[in-house]
């Protein structure tokens, strides 16, 4: 996961999951990626283990404030679950070193699923003739085509952003209005400061009714466990909490139920358990599924937190011997 300190206690879903994990008497260890080590051709890291013996507050933001923690090295074979919960892009390095683990712990989520599905490639590719779920997307890093794609397009707007950009950053709306500036957004976006490197670039058909804001849905298994709207702040074209944006209460309508059975039963197919999807207007625009956020502003609205759920399988699966 990303540095405890770094947490902002009030929202952060992390911090919920590895309370939740506490109260129940888990031994629980956090670990950064840069901390992990191959010592006599075992994958260990330096994680730092929650102390025993402390009291553990009903509250998860008391709990981040008395958590005691004390750095051990660890064996991770020895673990019965790693749960993946770092910012994107994901260091495919990391992945290295879980293949050696793969069948000895429950990852959550499994390497095959982190590497198919943490950049926004794997959306763009889902099989969806009928252009029922998925709006119509472009990846590339082709200067010439992108611009092309943007001058023919039927509409007046596009999105542009970043294939690994995440919390919104990049997300920004193309209209032929402003041609005049696709030359110099396309140079940034390809290749930012550095006119030796490259990067892909995704352009998707704007979705009328964007500007209202976005549906998040956490997703356990094939799923959904329950969704916010996620409205953007004015003048921000971007829905994301970390951007500006604001919680609303959301109940999934009838498309919506079925878009998440249709995705959900490949989610799992391709070892990924839990995710956050990214719905507007009926249309999946993204999966997350390295640290799916919003699940204290969904447990608003829940009889039951989130992270019991995600939990409960996590305990259910191990019981079974479930491995990925």
């Amino acid at each position: 996961m990303y540095p405890w300190k770094s947490m902002d206690y009030t929202i952060d879903s992390t911090l919920l999951l590895i309370h939740e994990a506490a109260k129940r008497g888990h031994e629980v260890y956090t670990l950064q990626t840069d901390q992990l080590v191959i010592q006599d051709s075992q994958t260990k890291g330096f994680a730092n283990k929650l102390k025993k013996g402390q009291k553990i507050p009903k509250s998860p933001q008391k709990f981040f404030k008395t958590a005691e923690f004390k750095e051990k090295l660890i064996v991770l074979g020895d673990c019965d679950v790693i749960m993946m919960r770092d910012d994107p892009p994901l260091d495919p390095l990391v992945l290295n070193f879980l293949d050696s683990i793969a069948d000895d712990v429950f990852l959550i989520n499994s390497i095959r699923g982190l590497r198919e599905a943490n950049n926004k490639i794997y959306t763009a590719s889902y099989y969806d003739p009928k252009k029922e779920f998925i709006p119509t997307t472009y990846v590339s890093k082709n200067k010439k085509y992108l611009r092309s794609i943007i001058e023919n397009h039927d509409g007046d707007k596009m999105i542009m952003k970043p294939l690994n950009g995440f919390g919104g950053k990049g997300v920004i709306v193309m209209e032929k209005s402003a041609m005049q500036n696709v030359n110099s957004l396309l140079d940034f976006y390809i290749h930012g400061q550095d006119r030796h490197t490259s990067n892909y670039v995704i352009l998707q058909d704007y979705v009328e009714g964007a500007e209202k804001g976005d549906i998040r849905v956490i997703m356990l298994g094939n799923k959904p466990l329950g969704a916010i709207r996620r409205v953007p702040a004015k003048g921000e074209a971007r829905s994301n909490i970390s951007s500006g944006g604001t919680a609303e209460k959301y109940e999934l309508t009838k498309h919506d139920i079925k878009l998440c059975e249709k995705i959900g039963d490949k989610l799992v197919e391709d070892g990924i358990y839990f995710s956050g999807l990214d719905i507007i207007e009926g249309k999946l625009i993204e999966v997350n599924v390295l640290s799916p956020g919003g699940l204290v502003e969904i447990n608003w609205n829940l009889d039951i937190p989130i992270q019991q759920h995600v939990i409960d399988y996590i305990e259910e699966k191990v019981a079974q011997g479930f491995k990925n």
